[in-house]
């Protein structure tokens, strides 16, 4: 969270409605999520309504509206997943987390997402953390995972 959002509008100057999704990338990059404030601001500067600027956010699943933990943790549930056991590793990080998908942890380290496919099905079951991916993970190596994520924190 570097920027303000009015310093990544100022960069749009004298773009059009054609920006909109460049626009709400760079913001969601820098918040981490797509706040109501953002969402009315990019509005103002594209002279487009709010619910245009919320209907195309929400159309594309990669855009999200509420803050995500530290660590955020996409498990797949494509079907080279799913038949490999990406479900037994949803549980167990949920379990492990004390969350479900789509929460975030009390202290904000934390949060899950569930994605229909990351293109890495030769590597089933994969999770992915802030970037960093993770192959045939399993119930049991998501304990360690995790682990090494809250040792960071130490």
């Amino acid at each position: 969270m570097g920027k303000s959002i009015e310093s990544i509008l100022k960069k749009y100057d004298n773009c059009s409605r054609d920006s909109l999704i460049s626009l709400l990338q760079e913001i969601q990059e820098n918040e981490g999520f797509l706040s109501e404030e953002a969402i009315v601001k990019t509005g103002k500067k594209l002279k487009t309504p709010t619910s245009k600027i919320y209907g195309v956010a929400t159309f594309y699943n990669q855009f999200r509206f509420e803050p995500t933990g530290k660590y955020h943790v996409m498990v797949c549930r494509g079907t080279a997943c799913h038949v490999l056991g990406s479900l037994t590793v949803l549980q167990e990080l949920e379990k492990v987390l004390k969350i479900k998908a789509g929460q975030t942890t009390r202290d904000g380290l934390f949060s899950i997402e569930v994605v229909a496919c990351m293109g890495a099905c030769g590597l089933a079951p994969v999770i992915n953390i802030n970037g960093s991916f993770y192959a045939n993970v399993t119930a049991e190596s998501i304990k360690e995972i995790i682990e090494s994520y809250r040792k960071k924190e130490e």
